[in-house]
Formats: C-alpha cells, sequence, structure tokens
C-alpha cells in the first residue's frame, strides 16, 4: 500500500480555533469524505499510531487520519516529568481524577472536530479514536456531543469522570457506535475498570463492541485486524 507521506498539521487555526493542536495528517486518497481522529497514549505524539493506518487496508476509501500531538504538561504519576498528556494522573489507582485537564482536551477535540466538519465531513462520517489517555477522552468527547459520530474506538482505557457522565452524556450522542478493546493482562489501565466503563455503558444503552485479547497495555495483530472490520463497518 502507498500513502502520501504524513503532513504536519496548522497549529493555528482562524474562526474560532485558537485550541488547534498541531497534528499529523495522513490521506489515504484524494478528497477525502471520512476521518478518523486518533489520540495517542501518556507520553507517546501524533507518530505513534501512523504506522497502523497501512495496515488497515483502507485503500479503497478516501479517509483522512489525523493524530494530534496532546499538549505539554508535568504529570504527577512520573515525577512530575513534562511530557505530552491529555490530563493528570496523580497515582495508578487514578482515586483522584484530573477534571480540569480532561474538561480542557475535550475543548482541543471538539476544535479538530469543528475543524473537520468545516473541511466538509460531517460528524456521521467522523470516528473519534484513542489509545490509554487518548481512548479516555475520545469516550468523554464523543460521548457529549451534539450530534452522534460515525464511531468511537476506545483501546486499551476507561471511562473517565464516570460520576458526571449520566447527567452531561448527549442523548444523540447514544446512536454512536462503539468499538472498546483491552488487553487481559494490561498492567497499567486494569482490565476490570475498562470493564466497568464498558458494563455501566450498557446499562445506559449504549452499543457496545467489546474485545479482549492475551496482551498487556498494547495493541495487538489481531485489535488491528478487529479495528480495520469495524472501520469498515461504521465508514462504508
Amino acid at each position: 500500500m502507498n500513502f502520501p507521506p504524513p503532513l504536519a498539521g496548522e497549529g493555528q487555526g482562524g474562526g474560532g480555533m485558537a485550541d488547534l493542536l498541531d497534528a499529523v495528517e495522513i490521506e489515504t486518497a484524494p478528497s477525502p469524505d471520512a476521518c478518523v481522529l486518533w489520540l495517542h497514549g501518556l507520553g507517546a505524539d501524533g507518530n505513534d499510531f501512523v504506522p497502523v493506518v497501512p495496515e488497515l487496508g483502507l485503500q479503497e476509501r478516501a479517509v483522512r487520519f489525523v493524530f494530534p500531538h496532546a499538549p505539554l504538561q508535568p504529570v504527577t504519576i512520573n515525577a512530575g516529568m513534562v511530557m505530552r498528556a491529555w490530563y493528570d494522573i496523580a497515582d495508578q489507582a487514578i482515586r483522584v481524577e484530573d477534571e480540569r485537564g480532561v474538561r480542557a482536551s475535550q475543548r482541543h477535540v471538539e476544535a479538530l472536530i469543528a475543524r473537520e466538519r468545516e473541511r466538509g465531513i460531517p460528524a456521521s462520517r467522523i470516528v473519534l479514536a484513542g489509545f490509554s489517555q487518548g481512548g479516555a477522552i475520545a469516550l468523554h468527547t464523543g460521548l457529549r456531543g451534539e450530534e452522534p459520530l460515525a464511531g468511537i474506538m476506545a483501546l486499551s482505557c476507561y471511562l473517565p469522570l464516570a460520576t458526571s457522565f449520566g447527567a452531561e452524556a448527549s442523548a444523540r450522542a447514544r446512536q454512536t457506535p462503539i468499538f472498546m478493546a483491552h488487553g487481559l493482562a494490561d498492567p497499567i489501565v486494569p482490565h476490570a475498570l475498562a470493564l466497568q466503563s464498558k458494563m455501566m455503558l450498557e446499562t445506559l444503552g449504549y452499543r457496545i463492541e467489546w474485545r479482549e485479547y492475551p496482551m498487556p497495555h498494547s495493541v495487538c495483530m489481531e485489535e488491528v485486524q478487529d479495528i480495520a472490520a469495524w472501520l469498515r463497518r461504521v465508514l462504508p
């Protein structure tokens, strides 16, 4: 598969796009009519999942992949080191959540979704995806949106700010298909925490396609194949 080389996204946008993050972009074909907005995990950057694109086998579809770089900020659990993060993490058990950071990242992602809509791609053709912290922000943001998306892909993650979710969830976003996948041996985000989020969402009426794999906090080839099949369904 031969795709055009990645392009660096613009750091500043017009018309209220001051919060627009820098991003790596790949288009599988000219004039894309769909977008996958994919958020990386803690300490990585937008380049992290770029190598996955050719493995998805979507060359027959015109899809724009957008891989934004999270803001740089100190992370408490990593001794306060400054790194790319969607929000702060104070402890491994995530007993105290960084609500301010989560909501700030929500605004960043909403700005990226708005830009895709300005470029002519409707919400119904936008998939919001993410791994680990990025997956948490994808769930948090996508399920609060005013319009349903083509899908939400949440890998090795959980639903943050779950206690406020019921009051803030968008009724229209309940139509959005959700793909959740997790490693059974994940030492970073416990499998039980992801399962708890999945069960809560199902109780509220959300459609979840759930997958488990014998892997740690990572992505395996079987998972990539399942992701590709799901993307073909939600972006026909």
